[in-house]
């Protein structure tokens, strides 16, 4: 049962609420001061931030589900597509983060020891890819915590940051972010920019490295054959949208910050499109590749 939903036998409907309910609310978690610096590291014009969510048989886990099927699509992100993203990547010499469900750390393991000692950096991504707000906030503390621990302890080194599973952010992990002393999140969308969050109207110190549903694969490619959920863009279109948001921030001097799952991007059709794109980056002067921690950091120590 949610536990984002304000009880309406004590609160009323959301038309009744007093002016201090629903700024309550609201203010909960927001987005404060721009984080964006005057310029990126060495004068670039343009940060790059390139994102994996490892997702694999999470994705079938997290439901309960036992489907082979299902499963084997959710291996594929491991067996076929993490070997082609970690070879493109070091064609290139351009270092990525993966945000990592604890259950499929445990599951592959060397792969996260072997991007990580490729300079890939592995963020938290949830402990089997739970919805956040679907939990009790001492389930969701107890998963994070103990997410955290499977992959310092499998990596070698602890996590700075996180993606919340499917960026489902509850009331509550903001202070669960906090405790864990973690240096960034990027699930929240308030701004195309590096943001600070503020909790309850407080500065957090926590850096935001914004999504966006225009910058992941999987809107334009991910499908369930049981549901009315069947988009299909052909790759050359979504290569035109991804460079579209790339010339945006370079014209803005901002961040480009891209969203993909090894499982969707990895296939051949669609692999072709992320190599395409970034020999379209690395056609411009200026730019910065860079994990998300890099990022955050950046933005701590030069806003």
């Amino acid at each position: 049962m949610s536990t984002n939903r304000v009880n309406s036998d004590t609160q009323g409907e959301p038309w009744q609420w007093p002016d201090k309910q629903w700024r309550t609310i609201v203010d909960k978690v927001r987005a404060g001061r721009s984080l964006k610096p005057k310029q990126w590291r060495d004068g670039a014009r343009v940060a790059v931030a390139l994102s994996f969510d490892s997702d694999h048989e999470s994705s079938t886990l997290r439901w309960g589900e036992n489907s082979p099927g299902k499963l084997s699509q959710g291996q594929y992100g491991g067996r076929v597509a993490i070997p082609r993203i970690r070879q493109l990547l070091a064609k290139y010499d351009v270092p990525a983060s993966f945000f990592v469900p604890a259950v499929v750390a445990k599951i592959h393991p060397d792969e996260q020891r072997r991007l990580t000692d490729e300079g890939h950096e592995i963020g938290i991504h949830g402990w089997i890819h739970e919805l956040n707000s679907k939990l009790p906030p001492t389930d969701e503390r107890d998963l994070m915590m103990r997410a955290a621990d499977a992959l310092e302890k499998i990596c070698g080194k602890r996590p700075v940051g996180m993606r919340t599973p499917s960026w489902d952010f509850s009331p509550h992990t903001l202070a669960f972010v906090r405790e864990l002393g973690l240096i960034y999140d990027s699930s929240l969308m308030a701004d195309d920019e590096p943001y600070e969050l503020t909790e309850d109207g407080e500065a957090t110190g926590i850096v935001e490295l914004p999504v966006e549903w225009i910058r992941d694969d999987a809107v334009y490619f991910n499908m369930d054959r049981f549901s009315a959920l069947r988009p299909y863009t052909p790759p050359s279109s979504v290569l035109e949208i991804f460079m579209a948001e790339f010339d945006g921030a370079y014209e803005e001097g901002g961040m480009f910050l891209l969203t993909m799952h090894p499982h969707i991007i990895g296939h051949r059709s669609r692999i072709r499109v992320l190599d395409m794109l970034i020999q379209y980056i690395r056609g411009h002067a200026d730019v910065w590749f860079a994990t998300h921690a890099e990022i955050a950091q950046y933005c701590k120590d030069n806003a």
